[in-house]
């Protein structure tokens, strides 16, 4: 870090689409702030983005992921109520169960036409852009 200059700090979100359903699978945080949430988080020094995507899909339910495209960059100052992040967020795909695990409290598939309207940080917005992608293969605007 240079010295006098704050940073906005990098994390990374994962959109897993799961089984042939492609149900999306949603956390519930076991931290601040606490609600439904895209699996994701922190990136490591030295980790590449899309290594950090798969590590935090592993690491909160336990699905190894397949990542299929970086949907879009989030820096919104105000995304995040404890600090500045900035996140990579990526869709990808997984078979298998899904098992809450590390900053997951529980976890729940949803279908892309019922998800939560409550969602944590700006997670509703980039749902919203998925849901967008999905439709009508429109990628968000910076």
């Amino acid at each position: 870090m240079i010295e006098g200059h704050r940073n906005p700090v990098p994390t990374v979100d994962v959109i897993i689409e799961l089984g042939a359903e492609r149900k999306i699978v949603l956390i519930e945080r076991k931290n601040e702030p606490h609600g439904w949430a895209i699996p994701g988080g922190f990136v490591d020094y030295g980790e590449r983005l899309p290594d950090a995507a798969r590590r935090e899909a592993k690491e909160e339910t336990g699905l190894t992921v397949e990542l299929e495209c970086l949907l879009g960059v989030y820096s919104d100052p105000a995304r995040d109520p404890r600090l500045h992040t900035v996140s990579a967020v990526y869709v990808g795909r997984a078979e298998g169960e899904p098992v809450a695990d590390d900053d997951a409290a529980s976890l729940a598939l949803f279908p892309a036409e019922a998800l939560p309207a409550q969602l944590c940080f700006d997670h509703r917005q980039i749902l919203d852009d998925y849901l967008a992608w999905r439709e009508r293969g429109e990628l968000p605007r910076p």
